[in-house]
This record gives structure tokens, C-alpha cells and sequence, in this order.
């Protein structure tokens, strides 16, 4: 699991070190951990010995075993094949967490997909904002450019107004979209991260805000929920 975190205004502004801050690791070990999330969340895979020693400066191959030994003796990390290349795993992190619902699916210009059942996901407290949390996963990609992808994990802070420039889930004419909210001259414009696609032009009247988006949530083994 990764905890994707921008500067694009709908996602904590809290530093690296920070998201992290429960991890009982040295400044090394950290640093190690820090190239590890970044190389798969790039590449999709992990990163060689060779390629770990390079970025970060290690002196020899066997500094690179020593650390990732480390690691892994703290349950961050776990080789899946031995001494293989690539065959390094992140574990998720053991940081605190709380327990919000999950309502469903959200894709733009189409309903709010619920799941059948009523479920929780647990979610770094971190992410949170006040009581009134949930979670979505989104479908389809009108918010790509602002780090939104297909299947990840929406939190968000239910709330029936916004501010110009955040990104809220909201209905229009009761169809559910992920879009970045703005109120000019009399209409409302919601405005997708996604050149392709137009932005939707609306009346007042004609929206509801649901919540706006405060987190994601990214999983690379993603499982339906």
C-alpha cells in the first residue's frame, strides 16, 4: 500500500518524514525505505542492489544488504525469492489507523456504485480530517493529471460546501463526478485534470456537494473491496 501525498491542494501537506512518523528506523534506514516506495511507485517493481548502492551513495553491495536486512528484520521489508534480483517487497506500514466507511465506487457522470454490503477500511489517522470521513473508489481516469488514477482510494471530508480550487465529489442532477469545484460569475464550474476531457459548466441548483477530497489511498495489489 503507498500513501500518495502532492502539493495540488487536495491531500495533506505533511512531509515524507512525517506520514512516517511511526516507523522505528535510523536516518539510513529511512532513507532506504524512502528510495524503495518512490522506485516501485515509478517502476512497479524493485529496484537492483546495484541501483539501491547508486542512488543513495552506498560504499559497497554488501552496506545495500546490511540495510535491507534491517529492514526487513522490522517487518518493513521482505525478499519474496532470496537473493533474486527484483525480489524486494514493501510491507505496509504499522502506523495508526482508524476505521471509516466504504460506501462504494465513483466514476464520472455516473452513479455512485454502492457496495452491496456496508464495509470499513482502515485509513492512517493521518488522512483524516474531523468525524465525518469516508471512502470511494474511483473509476475511470478525468482526474489523471492530479494524481487521481482508476482504483485508487478517495478519503473524503463530508461536508456540503467548497472552497474554489479543491477537488470534491459531487452530484450533478444525481450523477456522482471527481472534479476540481469552482463558483464563477452565477454558475459552478467542474473542471476535470484531464485535458481530453471539457469541463462541466452548471447551475447552482444543479449541484450538491458530497465532500471534498482530503486523501489516497494507492494499493499495487489491489483487491476489490
Amino acid at each position: 500500500m503507498t500513501i500518495t501525498t502532492n502539493n495540488a491542494g487536495f491531500l495533506p501537506a505533511q512531509e515524507w518524514q512525517q506520514e512516517h512518523k511511526d516507523m522505528q528506523l535510523t536516518e539510513k534506514q529511512r532513507r532506504v525505505y524512502q528510495f524503495l516506495e518512490s522506485y516501485f511507485h515509478k517502476h512497479k517493481q524493485s529496484p537492483t542492489y546495484e541501483e539501491i548502492k547508486t542512488a543513495l551513495g552506498f560504499k559497497s553491495l554488501n552496506a545495500v544488504y546490511k540495510h535491507l536486512k534491517q529492514l526487513e528484520s522490522k517487518g518493513y521489508l521482505k525478499s519474496r525469492w532470496g537473493n533474486k534480483k527484483r525480489s524486494l517487497e514493501l510491507l505496509p506500514l504499522r502506523t495508526s489507523a482508524a476505521k471509516i466507511p466504504f460506501l462504494g465506487y465513483v466514476a464520472a457522470g455516473t452513479p455512485i456504485e454502492p457496495i452491496e454490503v456496508p464495509e470499513s477500511i482502515d485509513v492512517p489517522e493521518s488522512l483524516l480530517s474531523g468525524e465525518n470521513n469516508f471512502a470511494l473508489r474511483v473509476t475511470g481516469d478525468s482526474m489523471v493529471d492530479e494524481g487521481i488514477r482508476d482504483g485508487d482510494i478517495l478519503i473524503i471530508n463530508k461536508q456540503p460546501v467548497a472552497e474554489n480550487g479543491q477537488t470534491v465529489v459531487a452530484l450533478v442532477k444525481g450523477e456522482a463526478t471527481v472534479k476540481k469545484f469552482y463558483a464563477r460569475n452565477g454558475h459552478i464550474e467542474l473542471i476535470p485534470a484531464n485535458e481530453k476531457m471539457p469541463p462541466m459548466v452548471c447551475k447552482p441548483d444543479e449541484v450538491e456537494i458530497v465532500g471534498i477530497v482530503i486523501g489516497l489511498i494507492r494499493s499495487y495489489r489491489q483487491k476489490k473491496l
